[in-house]
């Protein structure tokens, strides 16, 4: 049975023992991609084919003393290095793809053009552990879906909570946030929020507790939301935050991470096979997280049949 983690050693813990998850690494050649791949490959959790300039790969590795031997395929150009990355999934050669220094969309459009996405639309999803929080904390989303519509962000949703129940949460808590806490309609959001929590009363997005509007402290603390007045199941408690835009998820996602010292974690969800999505100025320890949810993830899709 899956069980909640409060925090990232604790997944650590249930990734142990695991098979190495087979992955393709794409646009491998800069110092970080390439010391967390090889931290996380020393941990058992992945083992990595590289895609990138095979002799720029080779160099960096000399200098980062990485004692794996690592596949290296050379595709110096970044159109040929998704590719391969895609053409490998299809062969069954990898069951991940991890993005390395290359551009989000760049890396993004050969698995939208070779519909590796799945039945529903694809998004990103953050995990962070905080000091101050006492469980793994889900943002989506922060880094695909710019300026989504309702429809769009029922998708978030239920990505974002399919993937919270795979990594062992029974039935996530779903903040939607805005920056008020009641529906105004000069403020677009907070009717989206509205009408996502009314979605999951009808069924329309499952498997959930969705609230919303909230902002993010009466989301985030019990005490905020008594002072405002607001009876929310979901204030104090909350798994999932569920931005407005993209702009906001990501000043969100980057806020937590460099000012309130957050671990963070990214996968892209709605996908047949675990993408795994972090900035391209991210620390090695965020890319090693990243793999072990990955390695996570794909282990219990296996088991239940299911994708992202």
């Amino acid at each position: 049975m899956s069980v909640e983690f409060s925090n990232f050693d604790d997944m650590l813990k249930a990734v142990q023992g695991l098979p190495a998850l087979p992955i393709a690494v794409i646009d491998a050649d800069e110092q970080h991609v390439l010391e967390g791949a090889c931290e996380a490959a020393t941990a058992g959790y992945v083992d990595p084919i590289l895609i990138g300039d095979e002799k720029s790969i080779r160099s960096i590795l000399k200098t980062i003393t990485c004692k794996k031997q690592f596949r290296i395929i050379h595709a110096p150009l970044d159109e040929a290095m998704a590719e391969k990355g895609v053409e490998l999934i299809e062969k069954g050669t990898v069951k991940a793809l991890m993005k390395g220094h290359i551009h989000t969309d760049q890396f993004l459009h050969p698995i939208l053009a070779h519909h590796l996405q799945g039945e529903k639309r694809i998004s990103h999803a953050f995990l962070a552990d905080l000091k101050t929080y006492p469980k793994l904390l889900y943002i989506t989303d922060a880094a695909i879906n710019i300026s989504p519509d309702l429809t769009t962000k029922m998708y978030i949703v239920q990505n974002a909570v399919d993937l919270a129940i795979l990594l062992g949460v029974t039935e996530p808590k779903v903040a939607a946030l805005s920056a008020v806490e009641v529906v105004n309609s000069a403020i677009p959001s907070t009717v989206d929020a509205a009408c996502l929590a009314k979605m999951a009363d009808r069924g329309q997005i499952t498997g959930a507790i969705v609230d919303g509007p909230l902002a993010f402290d009466n989301a985030i603390s019990a005490e905020s939301a008594k002072v405002k007045g607001i009876n929310s199941p979901v204030a104090g408690d909350v798994d999932i935050l569920v931005v407005p835009d993209l702009v906001s998820g990501n000043i969100l996602g980057k806020d937590l991470e460099y000012l309130a010292s957050a671990q963070m974690a990214g996968l892209v969800v709605g996908t047949k096979v675990p993408i795994i999505l972090t900035s391209r100025s991210d620390p090695p320890r965020t890319r090693l997280l990243s793999c072990a949810v990955a390695a996570l993830a794909s282990h219990r899709m296996e088991l239940e049949g299911s994708k992202l």
